[in-house]
């Protein structure tokens, strides 16, 4: 019998030991980092600038810029751009070898063109035993800033034409007296100012034309003392014609003119020689050759 009642408090002991474990714990989940997101793939290049013209002093060059480009730069100066990504640049008679075009695109990617600048020999003339100026008119001193100033300001109008799309065509016909960027040397071997354009030899009241679409932002009401009737007309993109030693301007500033469009009538106001045309091509501040903009004269030559 005592054997009996030890092995029943053992039990019992057992079974109470037993009430007082809880059930087993569950594991705690662990969570599993997400993987890391795939690295973007990387934009693909831009394109290349496509580039049409004289790359050369005093030319006048027309581009495209590759598609998503929003920014462009010649020497690190901006270049307007059109929607389309048609722009246009140009290179003054002194440019130097080389010029960086750049075009950049909003998402970081850029493409940039290092341009070989072609040097051009100039027609020089020698007048050693002259000076370089002639002493000024005193009318000439007190009237010239004024119309220095509205020329600056016709250069700064910003129309927003589209003639600088066009192929130019030349505003008259006739043989090329002066050519662009010809220079005297005086006494002292002092430098004139190289002609910035070119002089076609026309008789006084030989029709004008407009050399491309674009909107008249000067027509003076009175000859300049050296430009005489001078007529200037934006074509758009910083491109601007300027026509010169008219006898008689028939359209006015802020008329819309068209290419081919008689504007005015050649004649020989202001410093000139004899009845002539002057016609000068200027970007912004580059003075342009209109030899290479509009293409040799048709069936004329150079004197």
């Amino acid at each position: 019998m005592k054997r009996v009642r030890r092995w029943s408090f053992g039990v019992v002991a057992l079974a109470v030991l037993g009430s007082c474990v809880g059930p087993p714990e569950r594991p705690v989940p662990v969570a599993t980092p997400a993987p890391p997101p795939p690295a973007p793939l990387p934009l693909p290049p831009l394109g290349e600038i496509v580039l049409t013209g004289a790359l050369s002093q005093g030319g006048l060059v027309a581009g495209t810029a590759p598609a998503g480009v929003t920014r462009l730069s010649l020497d690190g100066v901006p270049v307007p751009i059109a929607p389309d990504g048609r722009f246009i640049i140009a290179f003054d008679r002194d440019a130097g070898p080389q010029a960086l075009l750049v075009a950049s695109a909003d998402d970081g990617r850029s493409v940039s063109r290092t341009l070989a600048i072609a040097p051009r020999q100039w027609n020089i003339s020698r007048l050693s035993s002259l000076p370089k100026y002639p002493v000024p008119l005193p009318q000439f001193t007190q009237v010239r800033p004024a119309e220095l100033a509205r020329i600056d300001a016709a250069r700064r109008d910003d129309t927003g034409a589209e003639g600088w799309r066009q192929p130019m065509i030349w505003p008259a016909a006739g043989r090329i007296s002066t050519m662009f960027g010809s220079q005297r040397i005086y006494r002292n071997g002092e430098k004139g100012s190289y002609h910035s354009g070119s002089d076609v030899a026309v008789p006084t009241g030989t029709p004008v034309r407009a050399p491309a679409d674009g909107v008249v932002v000067l027509a003076t009401d009175h000859p300049f003392t050296l430009e005489g009737n001078l007529l200037m007309i934006d074509h758009g993109m910083g491109l601007n014609s300027a026509l010169m030693h008219l006898s008689r301007i028939v359209v006015r500033t802020g008329d819309r003119v068209t290419r081919g469009e008689v504007v005015a009538y050649s004649g020989g106001t202001g410093r000139a020689t004899g009845p002539h045309l002057h016609w000068g091509l200027r970007w912004r501040d580059a003075r342009i050759d209109p030899v290479l903009a509009a293409g040799a004269m048709p069936g004329r030559g150079v004197e």
